[in-house]
């Protein structure tokens, strides 16, 4: 590719960044604002006052419990998902037996199954084993969802580890669980890295589940409290921002960090597999 090549390149992909950047910006300047200057003012407008109580009335509100229970719901999922996930995969990609296509197939029917179907029987389900309005439904169900496309992610690179690996490290005298958490996990970090953030933005901007399952504000994660700054005759849009602002801020940290762990391990899971 030449010069001009690369600076049409350049240029469309300043444009898409302004695209995509743009909305980030303009809800953080919309966090700055009240009512007033929200409604009244251009919407592309900075605030002529700069309204930081927004922010202070969002952490009063008790934001700071639902961005626990975000954090610690999304940890321990992705925890799960990843131990659960990896375990099916070592044993279906690494192991001999004649029904691991059939438990293969089994858990891939997963990625087709729509969130909204399963609302009612997963109610009903938890409310008969009393894990209703508990925030372990919300794990558990954050867990199985997610089991599926971390598994397809996670197939193409076990398929590429070598035998001799195994073969080596069962010579010397380990044993299976040995070889798979000293060794297989070990190499797996990159692939376990990408999948670990598909988890985390899926759960931490999940709706749905919390909304169904959970009534008690002290188990609301960040998605869901919002609600609470939309009051019966005047809602506070300055705090929603606000509040928007601080659940996009764990997303974005965790991107800049490990975008490239992204980029390296679907490249590498999609090459080699």
């Amino acid at each position: 590719m030449g010069r001009i090549g690369y600076f049409l390149l350049y240029i469309c992909l300043s444009i898409v960044a302004v695209f995509q950047i743009f909305p980030i910006v303009w809800l953080f300047l919309f966090s700055l604002k009240d009512n007033r200057e929200i409604f009244a003012g251009s919407p592309f407008a900075l605030p002529s006052e700069i309204q930081w109580q927004n922010y202070v009335n969002v952490w009063q509100g008790g934001i700071g419990n639902y961005f626990f229970n975000s954090v610690w719901i999304t940890g321990v999922s992705i925890v799960l998902t990843l131990l659960f996930a990896s375990m099916a995969v070592f044993v279906i990609t690494r192991m001999t037996w004649k029904l691991n296509k059939f438990f293969l197939g089994l858990f891939m029917v997963g990625l087709m199954i729509p969130i909204h179907s399963s609302l009612i029987p997963l109610f009903s389900m938890f409310l008969s084993v009393n894990l209703i309005d508990n925030p372990w439904s919300i794990v558990l169900t954050y867990t199985a969802y997610n089991l599926p496309i971390t598994m397809m992610i996670l197939l193409g690179f076990f398929y590429t580890i070598p035998k001799e690996i195994e073969e080596a490290a069962i010579i010397d005298g380990a044993s299976l669980h040995r070889l798979f958490f000293r060794i297989i996990l070990p190499i797996s970090t990159p692939i376990l890295s990408t999948t670990a953030i598909i988890n985390m933005i899926y759960n931490w901007n999940e709706f749905v589940f919390v909304n169904t399952f959970i009534a008690s504000d002290r188990y609301k994660t960040l998605t869901v409290g919002i609600q609470n700054f939309v009051g019966q005759y005047m809602t506070d849009w300055g705090a929603i921002g606000a509040t928007l602002v601080i659940s996009v801020l764990p997303i974005l940290v965790a991107f800049l960090f490990f975008s490239n762990k992204i980029v390296d391990g679907i490249s590498s899971s999609a090459v080699k597999g």
